[in-house]
């Protein structure tokens, strides 16, 4: 045990004392060598031969710097910033209309539509508007509540209007409806209803960049697809910078 107690403590010893020998010991002398050789040349004028046989060691070193030309692929990268800025601030001033039939329950889709827009095309006002139905139908849906009051009130009160009218005694037709009042008031109600929201719905879902249609719902049949709608947008907006791009220059 005493030998290897020696040992565990003579180890430890000996690293130690040569860590501090090679902590006082100076550097080796070969790296700085070079670095007097070619600081002494202007000192020896005795060899100028040696100063002759240097110029071709300077010839070795400029093929090591040509391999600094990879930045060039840099300044192809940039001019696709460029591009992208540009359509990101073409946004700016331009107005998209959602003209949509609100008694259809689509206002679910033009909020949709009008948030992927505002997300897609910053800087673009999308407006949301309720497209009428034509004149005729609004007409017509107007006088679906007179007609649902007047059933409702002959059925209920016949006897005495039809003396105010003029007739001396209600006509054959109301005795049928008196005589199933609940089912007449009923019917006269929903059908009424159902035909006065058929009047007022246009199923429109017409869509307008800068005023001009640009999907509509009535000829296509259909709604516009997301992406469909963006590159529909697109278009229209790269069109509108040409177009604004040669008006300038003729100005």
């Amino acid at each position: 045990m005493d030998r290897a107690q020696l040992l565990l403590l003579g180890l430890p010893l000996f690293l130690f004392c040569s860590d501090l020998f090679s902590l006082f010991t100076p550097p080796p002398p070969p790296p700085h060598h070079h670095h007097h050789h070619h600081h002494h040349p202007p000192h020896h004028h005795h060899h100028p031969p040696h100063h002759h046989h240097h110029p071709p060691h300077h010839h070795h070193h400029p093929p090591h710097h040509p391999p600094q030309h990879h930045y060039q692929p840099i300044t192809i990268e940039l001019p696709p910033e460029k591009t992208t800025s540009s359509i990101a601030n073409s946004g700016l001033g331009n107005t998209v209309n959602i003209n949509f039939c609100s008694s259809c329950s689509y206002r679910g889709t033009a909020v949709t539509m009008k948030n992927m827009l505002d997300i897609a095309f910053p800087g673009t006002e999308v407006i949301l508007a309720n497209y009428p139905p034509s004149l005729p139908k609004r007409l017509l849906s107007k006088l679906v509540p007179v007609v649902q009051i007047g059933v409702i009130g002959v059925v209920v009160a016949g006897e005495h209007i039809f003396p105010v009218l003029g007739f001396a005694a209600p006509p054959p037709w109301y005795f049928n409806l008196r005589a199933n009042k609940f089912g007449t008031i009923a019917s006269t109600w929903l059908l009424g209803n159902a035909l006065q929201s058929f009047l007022q719905s246009s199923g429109a879902f017409e869509i307008y960049f800068n005023g001009e249609l640009v999907f509509s719902k009535l000829k296509e049949g259909r709604f516009p697809g997301e992406i469909e709608l963006k590159d529909l947008i697109t278009k229209k907006m790269t069109n509108s910078l040409r177009v604004n791009g040669v008006s300038e220059l003729m100005s």
